[in-house]
C-alpha cells in the first residue's frame, strides 16, 4: 500500500517537475492544488506559490505563503516569496518588514544558512554581506518531500528527487519579479545575488543612476548575467536611455533566447521609441516562450498606445482569463474598449478596476479620462477628486482636471490646475501651452506670451511635442496681433484681414514657421509689461454690462448639443449669447433701414445685376444700401448695416475668434490663393483608425448608407487620384449592400475613394450643388478614416455664394415687405422658413476651417431674435443641427427634422429690444474679452 502511495507520489512529482521545466507553471499549480495534501502542507503551499510568482499573481503568492507560514513559522521560503510578491507590489515597506521577520526566524536555524544570509540582506538593505561557503553555489530544486507512508509534503524539511531536478534559484525567482530574468548559466554565488537583488531594489525607488553602478559592477565579473543586463536596461528604459536599454536587452537575448522577460522588456523599449512593428514582434515572442497574463498585459498596453484598439481588447481579455483581479488590465481593457466605442462596457470594465483597488489613482485618472470623452464633467471630477485624496502629488491628476476645466469654459481655474501639475512635472510643455492659451483668453497676455516663449527655447525630440511648439509660435503671433487691437473698437479685430493668407494656411496646416517666415513680418513684441493685460474698465461689470451678460448666458444655452462628447462650454455659451445679441441688433437696423425706404430698396434690387464673385471686393451699389450683395464682407466692421450674408455671418466668426484663440477659425477664402484653388477644407472624422470618434459615430450609420445608396445611384466613386472607380459591375454592387462597416466597403472598393452628397439648389431649380465628401481611407492594417471632408474650391464657392446671396434676399424681403413688425408667429411662418434656408445653405457650404457649426446656429439664433421671436427650446438629445443639413440631399428633408422641435419651441419676444446696445457697451476688443472672461457662471 505504502509501496503504491509512494509510486503515486513519485509519478506526481514527477509530473510538476517536467510542467515546470517547460514553463506550463499553471500545470504545475492545478496539480498542486489536486493534491488534498497541499492544504495542510507549507512545503507544497511555498512551491505553490512560487508556480504563482513565475505568473506573476502576486496576491495568490501572499496567500500561500501566508498559509504556509501559519502552519510553520520556520518556513524560510514563504517569507522570502512573500516578500518578493509585495515588493512586486511596490510595497516595499512591508516587504522589508516580511523579510526581517523571517530573518528573526530563521535564527538558529544553521542548514537554512543561504536563506538566513538572503533575508538578512533584503531586510537590512546591506549589499555586501557575503558568505563563502559551498553551499551558496549549490542549485535548489523546487522541493517536495516524501516519506515511507507516500504522503506528500508531510514535514519541514524536503529531500531532493535526483531523477528530476529543477535549476532555479531562489533569489532567480525573486529576480523574474522584480523585471530580470532567469539566466542558463551557473549559479550566482550568495554575493552576486544579494547584489542584483540591492540593484533591482534601486530600481524599484527611482535611483537609477546608483542601480546602474550596482549591475555594472556584476557584469564586470559576470559579463553574461542575464539579471544584471536586465536590470541596468530597466534603469536605463527609466532613464529614457532606450538605445542603451535595448542594447542591453538584446545582449540577454543572445545570451539566453528563451529569456521571456528580455524580449519583453525590449518590446516596451521598441514601442517607446516608436519602432512599433518590432516591439510587437518580441512581445509575441515572450508569450509564445511564456504566456502568462503579465505578458499578455503588456502586450495588450502596447496595442492600446499604438491605436490597435482591437488586438489590445482581445490581449487584455486573454489576461483577465488567467488572472481575473488585474487592476491594470481591467483599466486598459476598459479605455480600448471605450475608445472603439463600447462605452458602457469600457466604463464597467475601469470601474472593477477601481473596486478591486479604492486606492488605484492612475485607475480613477484614466476613469475621469473616460467620463471627460463622454462629457460627464461631474463624475470626471469626482474621480480627480479620489485620485488627488490618495496621492495630492499626483501630477497627472491635476494635468486632466486642468484640461477639463479648459473644456468647460473656466480658463482661469484651469490656469491654476496646469501651474499646479507643472510644478510637478508633469508634461510640462502640455500644460504650458494649455496655460497660455488660459492667459490668452483671459487677456493675460504678458503671461501668455512668456509660457509661449518657454515652449520656444525647448528641444523635442518627438513629432508630437514638435507640433505644440509649432502651434506655441502661432498662438504668441496671434497674442500679440491681438494686443495691438486691444483698445480699438472690436469691429476692427479682423485676423481674416489683417493676417498674411500664407500664415493663416500655416497655421491651419500646423506648418513650421519657415514654410513663410522669410514673406512674413512679425507682430511687435511686448516692449512694456502693462500693455500685455487689459485695462480696469474692460473688466468692470457696469449695469449695462450685467444684463447683457444675464440675457448672453441664457441665449448661449441653447447652443449646446445634448449628445456624447459635448462638453458644457460655459466661455463658448456666452460667447454665443453675446453673438446672437449683436447679430439681431445689427440686422434689425438694417430691416428697419430697408423698410423705411422700401420702395426705393426694391427699384435698385430690380436693377441689380449678380456679378462674377472672385478673389476682390465687390463694389457697392450707389447708395450703400442693397441686400443683395455677394459674399464679401461690405463693411469694414463698424457699419451697423448688413449689406450681405457675410456681413451677418462674420459677426459670430469675430465672436467665435476671440473666444477660443487656440482654435484656428478663418474663412476658407482668406486662404492663399494656391491654397483655396487646391480646395483646402475641412475634416470630420465619424471613425479615425480603430476608434470611433464619440462626437460624430452617431451619424456613421446614416452617412454610411448614404455612401452606398450614391454608390448604386451613379455607378462609380472617385479615388484618392479623383479619378473614377467603374462601380456598375452587379456582383460588386451586391457586396456593396452587403458591406456593413467599413472594412467591408473597403474590400469591395479595393482602394481609398470618396463620394459626394447632392444638395439641390433652391436658388436655381434643377441645380445640384456638391455637398460634402463622404471620405473612406485605409488607416494601418485594420484602421480606417471614415470622414465628411469639405473642400473650398473656387468653383463650389461661387455656387454657395450665390445661393446664400439669394437666401440672405429671400429673408429681406420676406420680413421686410409684410412680415416688417408683425408680433403673429403665423405671419412670421415665412420668414423662419427663409432663416432655416439661410443656414442649409450655410452648413453645407462649411465655409470656415473650422467652427461653421457653432456660428452657424448662433446665427440663426440671432435672426429669429431680429423677427421679435425668442427660441425658447435646447436642441433635443442626440441631433446635431448641422449634420442634419449636412446628410439631407435639400432644404425638405433638413426641414422635416428641424421644423417640429424648432418651431414649436418658438414664442413672440420684444424685451431683447430693451438690451443695451452690445457693441456699444463692450466698445472695445479688451472689453469684449473682459466680458468673456467675468466668472459669473
Amino acid at each position: 500500500m505504502a509501496s503504491a502511495a509512494g509510486k503515486a507520489g513519485s509519478e506526481t512529482l514527477r509530473a510538476v517537475a517536467e510542467a515546470c521545466k517547460k514553463k506550463e507553471w499553471s500545470k504545475a499549480i492545478r496539480i498542486i492544488t489536486s493534491l488534498p495534501e497541499t492544504a495542510n502542507s507549507p512545503v507544497l503551499l511555498c512551491n505553490r506559490a512560487w508556480c504563482y510568482s513565475k505568473l506573476e499573481l502576486n496576491k495568490h503568492v501572499i496567500k500561500d505563503c501566508d498559509k504556509a507560514i501559519a502552519l510553520n513559522p520556520s518556513i524560510l521560503q514563504a517569507y522570502l516569496y512573500k516578500g518578493q510578491a509585495l515588493a512586486a507590489l511596490n510595497k516595499q515597506e512591508e516587504a522589508c518588514q516580511v523579510w526581517q521577520t523571517g530573518y528573526e526566524s530563521a535564527l538558529g536555524l544553521p542548514e537554512e544558512l543561504p536563506f538566513v544570509v538572503q533575508l538578512h540582506s533584503l531586510a537590512m538593505g546591506n549589499p555586501t554581506t557575503e558568505l563563502a561557503s559551498k553551499s551558496s553555489a549549490e542549485e535548489e530544486e523546487l522541493s517536495f518531500n516524501t516519506s515511507g507512508s507516500g504522503s506528500f509534503g508531510s514535514s519541514r524539511k524536503s529531500s531532493k528527487v535526483s531523477a528530476v531536478t529543477i535549476t532555479e534559484s531562489e533569489s532567480e525567482s525573486m529576480e523574474h519579479i522584480y523585471g530580470g530574468s532567469r539566466s542558463r548559466q551557473s549559479r550566482l554565488s550568495v554575493t552576486v545575488d544579494i547584489k542584483l537583488s540591492k540593484g533591482i531594489q534601486q530600481v524599484n525607488r527611482g535611483n537609477y543612476e546608483e542601480a546602474v553602478s550596482i549591475f555594472n559592477s556584476i557584469l564586470t565579473e559576470t559579463p553574461n548575467s542575464c539579471g544584471a543586463l536586465l536590470g541596468r536596461g530597466t534603469a536605463y528604459a527609466f532613464m529614457r536611455k532606450l538605445k542603451k536599454a535595448i542594447a542591453d536587452f538584446s545582449k540577454a537575448i543572445e545570451v539566453d533566447p528563451k529569456t521571456a522577460e528580455a524580449w519583453k522588456r525590449r518590446g516596451q523599449a521598441r514601442a517607446a521609441i516608436g519602432e512599433t512593428a518590432e516591439a510587437l514582434e518580441d512581445l509575441s515572442k515572450a508569450i509564445k516562450l511564456e504566456p502568462t497574463p503579465d505578458l499578455l498585459h503588456e502586450r495588450g498596453v502596447v496595442n492600446f498606445k499604438l491605436k490597435n484598439f482591437f488586438a489590445a481588447i482581445e490581449d487584455l481579455r486573454g489576461c483577465l482569463a488567467q488572472d481575473a483581479d488585474n487592476k491594470h488590465a481591467h483599466n486598459y481593457l476598459g479605455l480600448a474598449l471605450t475608445a472603439s466605442g463600447s462605452y458602457v462596457n469600457g466604463i464597467k470594465a475601469q470601474c472593477r478596476a477601481v473596486e478591486l483597488d479604492d486606492n488605484f489613482k492612475e485607475g480613477w485618472v484614466h476613469l475621469a479620462q473616460s467620463y471627460k470623452e463622454l462629457a460627464d464633467a461631474e463624475k470626471a471630477v469626482d474621480c480627480l477628486k479620489k485620485a488627488i485624496a490618495i496621492d495630492d502629488k499626483y501630477g497627472n491628476a491635476y494635468r486632466l482636471w486642468g484640461i477639463l476645466l479648459y473644456s468647460l469654459g473656466e480658463h482661469r481655474n484651469s490656469s491654476k490646475m496646469l501651474t499646479t501639475a507643472s510644478e510637478l512635472e508633469v508634461d510640462t510643455l502640455e500644460c504650458l501651452y494649455l496655460r497660455g492659451s488660459c492667459f490668452q483668453a483671459l487677456g493675460e497676455f504678458s503671461d501668455a506670451v512668456k509660457d509661449y516663449d518657454s515652449i520656444l527655447d525647448m528641444d523635442f525630440d518627438t513629432s508630437e511635442n514638435r507640433t505644440l511648439q509649432i502651434l506655441a509660435f502661432y498662438q504668441r503671433e496671434n497674442a500679440l496681433y491681438t494686443v495691438t487691437k486691444l483698445a480699438q473698437p472690436f469691429g476692427r479685430f479682423d485676423m481674416d484681414g489683417d493676417l498674411s493668407p500664407i500664415y493663416k494656411e500655416a497655421w491651419c496646416k500646423r506648418l513650421p514657421p519657415d514654410f513663410y517666415y522669410h514673406s512674413y513680418k512679425p507682430q511687435p513684441v511686448l516692449k512694456e509689461m502693462s500693455k500685455g493685460s487689459l485695462r480696469q474698465q474692460d473688466t468692470a461689470l457696469t449695469k449695462s454690462k450685467k444684463a447683457l451678460l444675464d440675457a448672453a448666458d441664457a441665449i448661449g444655452r441653447l447652443i449646446q448639443y445634448n449628445s456624447p462628447g459635448f462638453m458644457q462650454n460655459a466661455r463658448q455659451q456666452r460667447m454665443a449669447g453675446f453673438a446672437a445679441i449683436e447679430i439681431a441688433q445689427k440686422v434689425s437696423y438694417t430691416w428697419r433701414t430697408m423698410n423705411e425706404n422700401w420702395d426705393e430698396h426694391f427699384k435698385i434690387k430690380e436693377k441689380v445685376v449678380p456679378e462674377k464673385v472672385g478673389r476682390k471686393n465687390k463694389k457697392k451699389s450707389s447708395n450703400g444700401r442693397s441686400a443683395n450683395k455677394g459674399g464679401q464682407e461690405n463693411n469694414d466692421g463698424m457699419d451697423p448695416f448688413m449689406s450681405s450674408w457675410r456681413d451677418v455671418y462674420s459677426i459670430a466668426v469675430k465672436w467665435r475668434q476671440i473666444s477660443e484663440p487656440c482654435d484656428s477659425v478663418v474663412w476658407v477664402d482668406k486662404l492663399s490663393e494656391k491654397e483655396f484653388a487646391a480646395g483646402f477644407g475641412s475634416h470630420t472624422p465619424m471613425v479615425l483608425g480603430q476608434a470611433q470618434v464619440v462626437r460624430y459615430y452617431p451619424n456613421f450609420e446614416r452617412a454610411f448608407k448614404i455612401v452606398k445608396d450614391l454608390i448604386h445611384e451613379k455607378g462609380y466613386v472617385n479615388d484618392a487620384a479623383n479619378r473614377l472607380v467603374n462601380m456598375k459591375d452587379p456582383g460588386k454592387l451586391r457586396a456593396v449592400d452587403a458591406a456593413k462597416d467599413c472594412s467591408d466597403l473597403f474590400k469591395v472598393i479595393g482602394r481609398d475613394f470618396w463620394v459626394v452628397t447632392p444638395c439641390n439648389s433652391t436658388h436655381e431649380e434643377g441645380k445640384v450643388l456638391d455637398g460634402t465628401r463622404l471620405t473612406l481611407q485605409k488607416q494601418g492594417t485594420k484602421g480606417f478614416d471614415f470622414s465628411i471632408r469639405t473642400p473650398g474650391t473656387p468653383p463650389r464657392w461661387a455656387d454657395y455664394d450665390a445661393e446664400m446671396a439669394a437666401a440672405w434676399q429671400a429673408l429681406c424681403d420676406a420680413y421686410c415687405n409684410k412680415a416688417y413688425g408683425s408680433l403673429e408667429l403665423s405671419e412670421l411662418e415665412h420668414v423662419r422658413d427663409c432663416i432655416l434656408r439661410l443656414s442649409f445653405y450655410w452648413y453645407n457650404f462649411m465655409p470656415l476651417a473650422r467652427g461653421t457649426a457653432v456660428v452657424g446656429y448662433v446665427t440663426l439664433l440671432g435672426l429669429f431674435l431680429a423677427a421679435n421671436m425668442k427660441v425658447t427650446v435646447p436642441i433635443p438629445k442626440d441631433l446635431q443641427v448641422d449634420w442634419e443639413a449636412i446628410l439631407a440631399p435639400g432644404l425638405d428633408t433638413f426641414n422635416e427634422a428641424v421644423k417640429p422641435w424648432l418651431y414649436s419651441g418658438t414664442v413672440i419676444d420684444m424685451e431683447w429690444q430693451t438690451l443695451p446696445d452690445v457693441s456699444s457697451t463692450f466698445s472695445t476688443t479688451g472689453a469684449v474679452i473682459g466680458a468673456l472672461s467675468l466668472q459669473e457662471w
